[in-house]
């Protein structure tokens, strides 16, 4: 008995742990300012000063944000924020291992970068040598749509009342909507306040139900917010149109290098598994 549940408590610890932290460390998108700082200048210092506060402040706040000031508060002063995923709670760890990971892949993706920004599933983090906290912008990151799945009066039924949902204002700055097998979220940065909120909530919104019509998935970031939906058929980037191709082939690559990895880990488990079963099925002969 106690051979038994100790295979499947691995067995089933493995796949809970690789599903839920993937789901959480994918990438969305991210993008760098085309200026440039000089190494070892007092602003590189700053910018690893405010990005080493976004992983501290992380394991506290689902959302923070810092302005590191330059000489006499001018010149080398940065500012910046992070925020994690509305349902990621501090205790699990998941937002600080998230913001962690996004300050990892933004100072590696905007080396020597002024300015920069990363989405993951799990949380988004940007910095830049301008001030944007508290400022509203709509201007569209990024605009997905999955493959188109006909016109079905249900589905689009169950679409429109969970996206009706999102766009409700008593919703707060983060908002999930469920019908059937259809689910939606939505989400501003804590900067904003809740009339600019859902004023950033609704350009998204329409322009998720206006750009993604009757495809089986969608996803609209403005730069502030984002609104989704999802349905059957899963939420696959491969599927579909509207989004950035270079993107998507470099994430195609390194999800390849993971499947690879994925592959050689279960490898690993049968191997202990089959190691596990023969040591019981010995003492139990005896």
């Amino acid at each position: 008995m106690f051979c038994t549940k100790t295979l499947l408590f691995i067995t089933v610890l493995f796949r809970l742990g690789t599903f839920t932290f993937a789901a959480v460390d994918t990438f969305v998108y991210g993008g760098c300012s085309q200026t440039k700082y000089f190494p070892g200048s007092p602003y590189e210092s700053n910018v690893n000063s405010l990005l080493t506060s976004f992983v501290s402040s992380a394991s506290l706040y689902t959302y923070n944000n810092f302005t590191v000031n330059g000489i006499s508060g001018g010149d080398g002063s940065v500012y910046g924020l992070y925020q994690c995923r509305g349902d990621l709670s501090l205790g699990s760890g998941d937002c600080a291992r998230c913001v962690a990971r996004a300050v990892s892949r933004l100072g590696s993706l905007c080396a020597g970068a002024t300015g920069g920004a990363l989405q993951l599933e799990g949380c988004f983090v940007k910095y830049d040598n301008s001030t944007f906290l508290g400022v509203e912008d709509k201007t569209v990151v990024v605009r997905r749509c999955g493959s188109p799945v006909g016109y079905n009066s249900d589905e689009m039924t169950r679409r429109d009342s969970v996206v009706g949902y999102l766009s409700t204002s008593s919703g707060g700055s983060y908002r999930v909507g469920v019908s059937g097998e259809l689910q939606g979220v939505a989400q501003c940065t804590g900067d904003l306040s809740a009339s600019e909120c859902q004023d950033c909530l609704m350009e998204a919104i329409g322009r998720l139900k206006s750009d993604c019509g009757t495809a089986a998935w969608g996803d609209v970031y403005l730069a502030k917010c984002y609104a989704r939906y999802t349905g059957r058929g899963g939420h696959s980037r491969a599927n579909g149109y509207g989004g950035n191709r270079d993107n998507n082939d470099d994430e195609i690559q390194k999800t390849l290098a993971i499947i690879v990895g994925l592959i050689a880990g279960v490898t690993l488990l049968v191997v202990l598994l089959s190691f596990m079963s023969k040591s019981c099925e010995r003492v139990k002969g005896k």
